[in-house]
Parts: C-alpha cells; sequence; structure tokens
C-alpha cells in the first residue's frame, strides 16, 4: 500500500524499504530483527500484540492521504528533517563520482552539461541534478508544508504509534 511512500521517503534521506504482499507475521519478525518502523495503512496489523505494546514500533499511515500528505504526515508525526537523499530505487547511499568517471556512462548532452554526479552504493545507478531534480525539490518541499500545516490534535503514544 504505501510503495511510493518508501520511494519519496528515500528521496527524503531515510532507508525505506517496500515489499509488495508481505504478510504480517514475516514483516514484525523483520522490524523486530532490524529495528526498523513498521508503516501501514493496515489497521490490522495494529491489533497484534507486539505492536499495540510498542514491542515492534508501528504508525498507521491514514489511507485517505494522497502521497504527498503521507510523506507529510510521516515526517511531521515522527519529526523527521529532510536529510541529504538517498537512492529511490533501492535507499542506497549516493556517493559523488568523479565526472571522469562517468564518461562512458551518462549521457553525452548530460555529461557535457552537468558537472557533478552520483552513484548509488548499493545498486550502482548513476545519478545527477536533472529536470526531474527541481521536481523532486517541489515534491519535499511541498511536503514540509504540509508537515508544518499537520493539526495540533495528533498526539504520538508511548508505543510509537500516532492517533489522530
Amino acid at each position: 500500500m504505501l510503495g511510493g511512500l518508501a520511494r519519496w521517503l528515500r528521496a527524503a534521506g531515510y532507508d525505506a524499504e517496500f515489499e509488495y504482499g508481505i504478510a504480517d507475521p514475516e514483516l514484525i519478525a523483520r522490524a523486530r530483527r532490524t529495528g526498523q518502523l513498521i508503516l501501514s495503512s493496515d489497521s490490522g496489523i495494529f491489533e497484534r500484540n507486539v505492536i499495540r505494546t510498542g514491542a515492534v514500533p508501528a504508525l498507521y499511515v491514514p489511507r485517505d492521504l494522497k502521497l504527498q500528505e503521507q510523506l507529510a504526515f510521516v515526517l511531521e508525526t515522527l519529526h523527521l528533517p529532510v536529510r541529504e537523499p538517498r537512492c529511490m530505487t533501492c535507499g542506497g547511499a549516493l556517493l559523488s563520482i568523479a565526472k571522469d568517471e562517468v564518461r562512458a556512462e551518462a549521457p553525452p548532452r548530460t555529461f557535457e552539461t552537468t558537472m557533478q554526479f552520483w552513484r548509488c552504493s548499493s545498486c550502482g545507478k548513476l545519478l545527477w541534478k536533472g529536470t526531474h531534480w527541481a521536481r523532486i525539490g517541489q515534491t519535499l518541499d511541498a511536503a514540509r508544508g504540509f508537515a508544518a500545516s499537520v493539526d495540533e490534535d495528533e498526539t504520538l503514544l508511548d508505543n510509537g504509534v500516532a492517533k489522530r
């Protein structure tokens, strides 16, 4: 349900994982093993004891939110700043790479007009600040704006679960 949100959390600098169709027991076991927070729009998982007690931290993301609103909701609720971006595909750290090293790999026009390149430390994808970069920045800025306007009635319970 939240695959798009995972991509945008990576753009906001967080190593967010998403696996389509993962069963609740496996998701909970993985979160317990790794210490990661579960984000879900499936209310059923929040009925499980380990989630209710906070043994495995989780946050319910309301289904009626649009993607940008989901991102804002998570950033605001968890008090997360937007950080340096990660690879939106896999979440790997982006490492600066010398321009000369990508001559054969980058599109010729991009190579001519771009001074800075990055490579994902996990999947090896080559990245640069193209026209899409401005759109990504606008989306993150808009999410910050939504986050700033989130209703103050929202509270974060001791177990990390947000309630509206």
